[in-house]
């Protein structure tokens, strides 16, 4: 179980501003957010038991998130869907993880799964279910958990549309300061769709916040290693600003020469 959210190509200057929970056992040790070796440069957490993620943005602008979803027929031996989430963040466009996607996810060696893969040229959700597809990212905000993509079928989708629509979202710092709150709603009655979950086996164990502008400098990343109702956001970006600078340097030489 995960929760997303994109406010994609709506605010200028700012096409991608995400906010997402992560759902997960408790007991499946991950990491907080850091720089992966390799090219492009990476910044994302990391799942230690299968050496995948969940969420991550490389040095191009490219994001890439997961979300579980069922599936009738899942194979025998899946192969991980982390891992393969990580695969598409070292492509260097969302057209390019989309195909890629799209190719593995057609050899169904993986369990049910969502992406979302966006940059500043083209947003899109890959369905991975017993037959997948592909469907382009509204103008605006978009909602995934584990159906598809702003589904009305599904109660928690509504309910962080419901949250996130009350005010105009018209810059990433407004977007952001509402989607902190939204997503740190603790559970109300029992039966209710929530946006933090408390389960006894499993539930919310990590919240990020994230901000992609056309500048580097603009960029922010923030991270509660928690339920982001009882832990606070750490800030990231930094790091984030860091590998963005480097591929805008890359671009500029590869352009140059």
């Amino acid at each position: 179980m995960c929760i997303l959210a994109i406010q994609y190509q709506l605010v200028e200057g700012s096409p991608i501003l995400v906010a997402a929970n992560r759902e997960e056992f408790y007991d499946r040790p991950s990491t907080t957010p850091s720089i992966q070796s390799g090219k492009p440069r990476i910044l994302c957490g990391g799942d230690q038991q299968s050496g995948g993620t969940w969420l991550g943005i490389n040095q191009n602008g490219l994001f890439v998130a997961a979300s579980n979803r069922r599936k009738m027929l899942p194979p025998i031996v899946p192969r991980s869907r982390g891992v393969l989430c990580r695969e598409l963040l070292r492509s260097d466009s969302a057209q390019q993880a989309v195909h890629l996607a799209m190719d593995e996810l057609s050899s169904n060696r993986y369990e049910g799964v969502n992406y979302i893969i966006a940059d500043r040229e083209s947003g899109w959700c890959v369905h991975g279910g017993d037959d997948p597809n592909v469907v382009p990212l509204q103008e605006g905000l978009n909602i995934i958990a584990n159906q598809d993509l702003n589904d009305p079928r599904d109660e928690r989708v509504q309910l962080a549309h419901r949250l996130l629509t009350l005010q105009t979202l018209d810059s990433p710092v407004k977007f952001l300061a509402v989607a902190s709150k939204v997503f740190a709603r603790s559970p109300s009655a029992p039966g209710r769709p929530s946006m933090v979950i408390h389960g006894q086996d499993r539930g919310t164990v990590s919240s990020t916040l994230l901000a992609l502008g056309m500048k580097p400098r603009d960029a922010i990343y923030q991270f509660a290693d928690g339920t982001p109702d009882e832990n606070k956001f750490e800030d990231y970006s930094p790091m984030l600003r860091d590998i963005l600078s480097r591929g805008l340097r890359e671009a500029r030489a590869k352009a140059g020469a």
